[in-house]
């Protein structure tokens, strides 16, 4: 019989189920050695052998982008979108190809280059054949095979009964929808899948051309039921799962090991609390015993995806270590897989601390894993959040950075999404509990901005701890950053910047008290350039304004401090709040050294307008330094009345 996953498997199709064919197979040791005359090469083998010669560069930019310092994207917006546009570029050829086949009728390749050839295109009123069925089937075009499949039908076409049992399983796999090409890698990787509340949701194409085939056909074979159960178990249709395994236990139909998988993992959307639960999974096994089938990794996944689930956490975490012990028993390994599920047993965020984390990290450091199972994707990425959530753990968070970066790991990071998650927790754990300097040297100047672009909570607790720790110099690099990231219209990175460089000016330098004030322009400046439209625009409160004044004032800009004063008191009535009196008494300072009276009775009139009773003191000081003359006297004592008599 025709055997779909095996032919998905074989075509490298990423979301075929890797761990239905895996450890049943035994190995044999023979003790002669023989040395072979020939050793077979792939035509790949030199480039990976070159490849494994060079280690991964962090301070490079991925292959994908260009080798130019201008056009390489740096902030994560920059990086999708560069990346989906080479993307849009590949799609774009596609249509042309498939819109205006007419045009790529000549072959320059012999043998003919398949993927150059304009896909046909089918309708009802196609002359189709069941050759073309078959090779629509073989190249996993779901919706061409489907339409083929009911043309040949209109035309009362038989088709083989193992043909069509190829057809089913496809619909099934792909529950009657094409999936996204293996040409288009980027898509595949930025593209975020549901996640969290998937296992609940029913997405099963009721009545479409899968349970039309499988009504229809004339015995029902036990790979027909198998193929049906394994689809609606996968798109979560259960009622009906479960339906067809009841009328296939009552007809002696034997199923394959692959669908108990099926609804052994499925069996919390089918009762409705542990024990229920739990005794359903041990019928399902207890039937697979009978049956002679032996489990498999998919078996082990699908109990232990069951048990994280299922309630009752402690007796969840007993049965959970007896199916590794009994499974070990089998000579069956885990995969990541099953470490992810256990994790997600012991380490739930209201339960007492595990730290069986460090005890599968124990027995997975130091070697290369290979995908054997879907969700070995997540492991990475859940074991570096519970180290710093569940465990708050940096040597633990460092072995298993030290684990993705062996080998070949790093494959196993998943996607876009994934990684991006993963270097966040990463990130926060090392910036809380590492000294900042070992952090910036070791961690961020090493990762970013090729291999992570922090997100803007990140780059706060980073912003927080160069100013507990005083660390400024690291202040113009930061900001290079923000821009960089496109974070600099974010209130609350910039309120953290300002606060650090106002907050230490013991430790400024007169070369970044310079750096200091033109950052403090630079925030200025973009907030009154940016674009009225823009979604995202930094709106300059009267403390940040009041901040940039400080600056400005200590670098001695009197020009630039004044056009910050000037904004401050021509737009009271929408600049929200007020800077605090002590950026207004350095600019009345500065006002006195330059020997500007007037700036400074216009500040001394701001704080009177928002009630400083420091207004007049600042008065006195003015009058005082100066030695104002009677023009300038008498706008002074208009604005604060005539409190020069009694000083």
């Amino acid at each position: 019989m025709m055997n779909i996953s095996k032919t998905l498997l074989r075509r490298g199709l990423p979301q075929a189920n890797i761990t239905s064919n895996i450890l049943l197979s035994t190995a044999t040791i023979d003790d002669k050695i023989e040395i072979p005359k020939r050793i077979p090469r792939g035509p790949t083998d030199i480039l990976r052998a070159l490849e494994s010669t060079v280690g991964r560069d962090p301070t490079a930019a991925h292959y994908k982008y260009h080798d130019d310092p201008y056009l390489i994207p740096l902030s994560s917006s920059g990086k999708r979108i560069f990346a989906m546009a080479q993307e849009a570029g590949r799609k774009a050829a596609h249509w042309v190809r498939q819109e205006h086949a007419d045009l790529f009728q000549h072959r320059e390749a012999d043998p003919v280059i398949e993927a150059f050839v304009p896909p046909m295109v089918y309708t009802e009123e196609s002359e189709v054949a069941v050759a073309d069925l078959e090779k629509l089937i073989e190249m996993r075009q779901v919706v061409d095979s489907a339409v083929v499949y009911r043309v040949l039908k209109e035309k009362n076409v038989e088709v083989a009964q193992e043909l069509e049992q190829g057809l089913l399983e496809l619909l099934c796999y792909q529950n009657c929808e094409d999936g996204v090409s293996e040409e288009f890698v980027e898509e595949r990787w930025f593209r975020q899948a549901s996640k969290g509340k998937e296992f609940v949701k029913k997405t099963w194409k009721d009545g479409d051309l899968a349970e039309q085939i499988f009504s229809k056909m004339t015995p029902k074979t036990p790979e027909s039921y198998c193929a049906i159960i394994q689809g609606m178990s996968k798109y979560r249709q259960m009622d009906s799962a479960v339906q067809l395994f009841e009328e296939a236990q009552k007809s002696n139909i034997p199923l394959n090991t692959n669908t108990y998988n099926s609804l052994i993992q499925s069996v919390n959307m089918i009762k409705e609390n542990f024990d229920m639960r739990w005794s359903l999974l041990a019928d399902f096994l207890t039937q697979m015993k009978n049956s002679n089938l032996k489990p498999n990794l998919g078996t082990l996944n699908a109990i232990l995806y069951a048990l994280s689930f299922m309630g009752n956490p402690k007796r969840a975490k007993e049965y959970v270590l007896q199916t590794l012990a009994e499974f070990k028993n089998l000579g069956i390994e885990p995969s990541l897989g099953s470490w992810y599920y256990v994790i997600l047993t012991f380490c739930k965020e209201r339960g007492p601390v595990s730290t069986i984390l460090h005890d599968i990290i124990n027995h997975l450091e130091d070697k290369e894993h290979q995908i054997r199972d879907l969700k070995d994707t997540h492991f990475f990425v859940t074991a570096m959040e519970m180290a710093r959530h569940h465990l708050n753990d940096v040597a633990l968070a460092r072995r298993i950075d030290k684990l993705l970066n062996y080998g070949d790991n790093y494959n196993l990071i998943g996607d876009s999404y994934k990684e991006s998650v993963y270097f966040r927790h990463y990130f926060a754990l090392l910036c809380d509990n590492l000294p900042l300097e070992e952090f910036m040297n070791d961690v961020y100047f090493k990762l970013v901005p090729h291999i992570y672009v922090p997100e803007v909570g990140i780059m706060a607790e980073v912003l927080n701890q160069v100013d507990v720790n005083g660390a400024v110099e690291y202040i113009p690099k930061l900001w290079s950053d923000l821009i960089v990231f496109d974070q600099s219209h974010r209130e609350n990175l910039v309120d953290c910047i300002l606060n650090t460089m106002v907050n230490n000016e013991q430790l400024v330098t007169p070369e970044l008290t310079e750096s200091f004030a033109k950052i403090a322009w630079d925030i200025y400046s973009r907030s009154i350039n940016e674009e009225e439209g823009r979604v995202h625009r930094l709106n300059l409160t009267g403390d940040l304004l009041g901040k940039i004044l400080i600056l400005l004032v200590r670098q001695k800009d009197f020009e630039k401090a004044c056009k910050v004063m000037d904004r401050l008191d021509k737009n009271q009535q929408t600049i929200a709040g007020v800077p605090k009196i002590e950026a207004l008494a350095l600019f009345v300072d500065l006002c006195i050294e330059e020997k500007v009276p007037s700036r400074g009775i216009d500040c001394i009139q701001y704080c009177t307008d928002c009630g400083f009773p420091e207004a007049n003191s600042l008065a006195v000081r003015l009058h005082k330094e100066l030695n104002l003359d009677e023009v300038f006297l008498e706008r002074l004592t208009k604005v604060v009345g005539d409190v020069f008599s009694t000083s």
